[in-house]
């Protein structure tokens, strides 16, 4: 099995299913996330599909989420 790390190519991570947000626009500007095996999520961007894949932990990527709903963030699009 291959070691799975953060910054390896997406493509090598085998047998993951690839998820976007219903929120993604059409013009392909989309981030994709994947469970993988243990307490870890693979992220990559959709428009390079064989490209890195950023790991993080599940508590990584919820701490993100949440502090996205709570609006940690809106200052970066402004």
């Amino acid at each position: 099995m291959t070691k799975i790390y953060s910054g390896m190519s997406a493509a090598a991570l085998q047998r993951v299913t690839w998820q976007k947000s219903r929120r993604s626009n059409s013009q392909g500007n989309c981030v994709e996330m994947a469970k993988l095996p243990g307490d870890e999520v693979a992220v990559r961007n959709s428009r390079h599909p064989n490209g890195p894949a950023l790991v993080y932990t599940r508590a990584e990527i919820e701490a993100l989420i949440l502090g996205a709903k709570d609006g940690d963030f809106d200052n970066l699009l402004q």
